[in-house]
C-alpha cells in the first residue's frame, strides 16, 4: 500500500482543475448540437426521455463521485510515477482511459447489444477527460 502515501503530495488544486475540466468536458461532449443527438438516437431515448428519469439531481451524485476519484487516483499514480509536465501525465492518462474505460465500454457495450455509435461516443469522451485530466495534473505536479 506504499501508492496511498502519494496521497498527501497530491496537489488538489490539479485534482480540483480536472475534476472541472471532466464536467465541462462531458457537458459540452453530449450537448445535442455537438454528440448528444447522436447519443440519445444510439440509446434510444430522447431528450425529454432523460429529462424524465426519476432520481432528479441524484442521477448526478455516483457520476460526480467517479470523475472525482478518477482525479484523485490520477494525481496519486502521476505523483507516484514522477510525471511532472503535462505531456507526460496526459499520455498516461490517455493510456489508462483506453485501456480501461474505453476496454470497459467495448466488453459491457457489446455485450449488452449497445450499438457501436454508443461506445464510440462514450470511449471518445473517457479519453479526451481523462486525457486533459492527467495533462493538468502532469502539469501542475
Amino acid at each position: 500500500m506504499d501508492w496511498l502515501s502519494y496521497v498527501s503530495q497530491i496537489n488538489w488544486l490539479a485534482v480540483l482543475l480536472a475534476f472541472i475540466a471532466t464536467m465541462a468536458i462531458g457537458f459540452v461532449w453530449y450537448m445535442p448540437a455537438v454528440l448528444g443527438n447522436r447519443w440519445m438516437a444510439a440509446i434510444g431515448k430522447t431528450e425529454d426521455d432523460l429529462k424524465n428519469i426519476s432520481g432528479g439531481a441524484g442521477i448526478w451524485v455516483p457520476m460526480m463521485v467517479a470523475a472525482a476519484l478518477t482525479a484523485i487516483l490520477l494525481a496519486v499514480l502521476i505523483s507516484k510515477l514522477g510525471l511532472d509536465t503535462a505531456l507526460a501525465g496526459g499520455w498516461f492518462a490517455l493510456v489508462l482511459a483506453l485501456v480501461f474505460r474505453a476496454g470497459g465500454h467495448v466488453i459491457h457495450n457489446g455485450f449488452a447489444g449497445q450499438p457501436a455509435a454508443v461506445t464510440l461516443i462514450d470511449s471518445g469522451h473517457d479519453l479526451l477527460a481523462m486525457t486533459v485530466s492527467g495533462a493538468i495534473i502532469g502539469a501542475m505536479s
